[in-house]
């Protein structure tokens, strides 16, 4: 059993979805499941600005948000975040910037790592968001275990780096965008218990 954080920020339930959906994938496989989303730091005035925002604070209000302790715990992190600019949330980096004993200790180092992320526009910066999130796992010592084009759906929804949906024709998930978080939890999860063995890479059958 491999056990797999999911951390997330979503405003309005989009990436809030995507983080659903792996952490289903993964209970599905047998695996260990921590799904965490970090705290909100918008103003309320801005929350109140948008009526899906608000929605969706309603709907994970009652949810565990995330802890460094999710984080010490997994062998696997998948973190999930909307593109700002071509960059993580400010809520993510929040979460993050709160790793620092962590880090000092070692204890992010040689866990495997990759990420998700939203945006409204087909070039609205996701792949400079999952480059930009991936900075900190290098300084964690994290391996970056990226999707790549190791199964033929990454042809089809064409994110190397992580996976990324396009919200501005449907914030709904598409078979595309859910056979897309499948691998990358399946093939995170793989590498990671391959590491654990002590072997040297894996096939493309095994992701």
């Amino acid at each position: 059993m491999t056990k797999i954080a999911i951390i997330y920020y979503s405003s309005t339930g989009t990436v809030d979805a995507m983080a659903r959906r792996a952490a289903a994938t993964a209970e599905a496989a047998g695996h260990d499941v921590r799904l965490r989303h970090v705290a909100e730091l918008a103003p309320q005035e801005a929350i109140e600005s948008q009526e899906a925002w608000v929605q969706h604070r309603r709907d994970v209000a009652d949810e565990p948000v995330a802890t460094p302790d999710d984080l010490d715990w997994a062998d696997v992190a998948l973190f999930g975040s909307p593109t700002r600019y071509g960059h993580i949330t400010s809520q993510l980096q929040a979460y993050i910037d709160t790793l620092g004993p962590l880090w000092a200790q070692g204890k992010l180092a040689d866990k495997v790592y990759a990420g998700f992320t939203a945006s409204q526009t087909k070039h609205g910066g996701q792949e400079s968001t999952l480059l930009n999130l991936y900075t900190s796992f290098y300084h964690f010592g994290g391996i970056v275990v990226a999707p790549g084009y190791t199964d033929p759906q990454k042809f089809s929804d064409g994110n190397p780096y992580g996976v990324g949906k396009v919200t501005g024709a449907s914030a709904e998930l598409d078979d595309d965008d859910l056979a897309a978080i499948d691998h990358l939890v399946n093939r995170t999860a793989a590498i990671s218990r391959r590491l654990e063995a002590g072997g040297n890479g894996a096939s493309r059958d095994d992701a």
